[in-house]
């Protein structure tokens, strides 16, 4: 029986159990942190404490190809997430007003579906069930020390993993080495020390993080969809209200870098929460009538987009070793890809490791199949990022005029991609396919009839009354109007 040892218990750590149970191999789970409480989700939530987690308590999003994954091959474990108050939102649901009425079911449609949960409740449920699947174990306060190798053929082989357990150190032995330790990996530090070149593509995501976690209150319901956008980017801050389980809800603000007056000011409750309430999609499910905070504001920052690479001129350099999630790959928690691709990569791991038994073969083919399932998205997102940095820098300089393909650019995304989104069914669920991970980024730039329908948008002038009436409402005030409401020197 192949034995493995999984450095991590996290949402990457928690896919790799499902992915690798079964009882034909003994998986072990390193983590460093104690076992979760035996308790409820609003208990887990005050009180499990994750040092390994820093995201933990920020707003997630899980979207239709992790749901779908776990609808599709965990139906029991899909069962027991709803149970505990998690949530299925599809895509009908998601329509705009101007969109109800032309909607048409079609196949593919039901892998658009959000599961709305906190992390919390989507860990102490999906922990719960792994413990109990036939070839899984989790051992509990056990650190991760360094890396049991040896050299053959010029690679370096893993052959298991240093561990302290109550204060003594302990040699752990395994045929294969996960790394699901997340996005302050020290594996790649160690890797070097024994001669591996571990090369990284590195960009910023040029924001910070700041969430605060609301509840719903007794006799109170959501918001009605009446096509105000619950998200949104207006230049110098992005907004998005996540819905989550047992009628909690959070909202996230992301400043950029560069506006220190901003993120400096809104890590005061106060100042979170005046914020919101100058943004119509964030103020209606923040109404003081309707909600109640319930967790102060948590930050996150030092974001960064980090491609590890362990192979070398197309040959691995490291055998019976592989990273997991946010340890392999870091993307801006902004586009909420994170935790779908960290349970892809475990299931593409997966179907490695029954293969073939060959470990450099085994290492090709995950980096293959790795990079053939996550890489438009990567590259899309540091793309964004940079643009989105640049942007940034504009909203500070009176004196900016952009160019003649900027102002196409944004033209093209104000007034023909996010109208046409409104107008058409089919635009909208082409653009959802992207952001479900279930498409490439370009995939619908290359669907004739998706264009068309754009481009025939973007030619409508907005002062057509049907036009107009698909454009989404504004956002929010401008930069200086909302630096005036909160007294911030601009």
């Amino acid at each position: 029986m192949e034995k493995i040892l999984v450095a991590g218990a996290g949402i990457a750590g928690l896919g790799a159990a499902l992915a690798l149970s079964g009882g034909a191999r003994e998986v072990i789970f390193l983590d460093r942190d104690p076992p979760p409480p035996d308790t409820s989700p609003e208990e887990a939530f005050t009180q499990w404490e994750r040092r390994g987690a820093t995201q933990l308590r920020h707003s997630h999003a899980f979207l239709g190809r992790l749901t779908s994954l776990i609808r599709d091959r965990y139906p029991d474990l899909m069962k027991e997430l709803l149970a505990e108050g998690t949530r299925l939102f599809g895509f009908a649901e998601g329509l705009p007003p101007t969109l109800e009425n032309k909607y048409t079911a079609e196949k593919g449609d039901e892998d658009l579906t959000l599961l709305f949960s906190r992390r919390t409740t989507l860990e102490l449920v999906i922990r719960r069930y792994a413990a109990k699947l036939p070839g899984v174990r989790f051992i509990t306060d056990a650190g991760v020390r360094g890396l049991i190798t040896r050299r053959e053929g010029g690679k370096l082989i893993v052959e298991g993993l240093k561990v302290e357990r109550n204060g003594a150190v302990e040699e752990m032995r395994a045929d294969v080495v996960i790394d699901a330790t997340g996005r302050n990996t020290v594996f790649p530090e160690w890797m070097r020390a024994e001669g591996v070149a571990v090369r990284e593509e590195s960009s910023p995501c040029g924001i910070l993080y700041f969430t605060r976690h609301y509840r719903l209150r007794d006799g109170q319901e959501e918001p009605p969809r009446d096509g105000v956008p619950g998200g949104g980017d207006l230049g110098y801050i992005k907004f998005g209200v996540f819905i989550a389980d047992n009628r909690h809800f959070s909202v996230t603000l992301a400043t950029p870098e560069i506006e220190t007056e901003m993120r400096m000011a809104v890590m005061k409750p106060e100042v979170f929460d005046a914020v919101c309430m100058a943004l119509p999609g964030a103020a209606r499910w923040m109404n003081p009538e309707r909600a109640e905070p319930v967790s102060a504001v948590y930050s996150m920052g030092s974001l960064q987009n980090v491609w590890r690479h362990y192979m070398k001129d197309g040959a691995p350099q490291v055998l019976n070793f592989f990273p997991l999630g946010d340890a392999a790959v870091r993307t801006n928690p902004l586009y909420g890809r994170g935790c779908s691709s960290g349970f892809v990569e475990a299931h593409i791991l997966r179907e490695t490791l029954d293969a073939t038994a060959d470990p450099a073969e085994r290492a090709k083919m995950y980096e293959r199949e790795f990079e053939k399932a996550i890489r438009p998205y990567f590259d899309s997102m540091v793309k964004l990022d940079l643009q989105a940095i640049r942007r940034a820098e504009n909203e500070r300089n009176p004196d900016y005029k952009p160019r003649l393909k900027a102002r196409v650019m944004k033209s093209f995304a104000d007034d023909g991609l996010m109208p046409a989104q409104r107008a058409h069914v089919s635009v909208s669920r082409a653009m959802s396919r992207i952001f479900h991970m279930l498409d490439e980024p370009t995939a619908f730039l290359k669907r004739p009839e998706i264009v068309a329908r754009i481009l025939a948008t973007w030619a409508t002038p907005k002062s057509v009354k049907e036009a107009r009436d698909y454009y989404p409402p504004k956002m929010g005030p401008e930069r200086d109007e909302m630096f005036a409401r909160l007294n911030l020197a601009h």
